[in-house]
């Protein structure tokens, strides 16, 4: 086989692993702060799109968070047991599943918002760079089909 051919195989020359690595390294990083407020990255990013939002369908959320529905089904239900969200069928359609963030979750805001200086150190770039960081990675994202 072609050596040359071989070397894009190589984990130095694989965009993937940098992206990988640097994700693991920074939900490690969000974790301590994020014990706090009792939830994983996931949950968190669930709750950050409802303290936007305050109710959502599930497809939405799914959607939003690039998340299918075998991860989003038990993601829910935990966060249904610790009282921050309620789920429902849609009156109009009971095909639709309705997440409304509650009281305690959305006092969850204040502690996230007290932590976001500790939790932005985790990316270590000047502003100008974690700009740019968030446009390449968006980039990429809408080029693996996703908006």
């Amino acid at each position: 086989m072609n050596e040359n051919k071989c070397d894009a195989l190589k984990i130095e020359n694989q965009a993937c692993f940098p992206l990988y690595a640097c994700s693991r390294e920074v939900i490690k990083c969000f974790t301590p702060y994020l014990t706090q407020m009792d939830l994983t990255y996931t949950q968190y990013i669930t709750m950050m799109v409802l303290w936007e939002k305050q109710s959502v369908t599930a497809k939405e959320l799914g959607e939003r968070l690039y998340l299918d529905s075998g991860t989003l089904t038990p993601l829910l239900k935990k966060l249904e047991s610790k009282g921050v969200i309620t789920r429902k069928r849609s009156q109009e359609d009971e095909r639709n599943l309705i997440v409304t963030i509650t009281e305690a979750g959305a006092a969850l805001k204040e502690t996230a918002v007290a932590l976001q200086d500790e939790m932005e150190q985790c990316i270590q770039l000047p502003e100008e760079e974690k700009e740019m960081l968030y446009h390449l990675l968006n980039k990429a994202l809408a080029g693996c089909g996703h908006k």
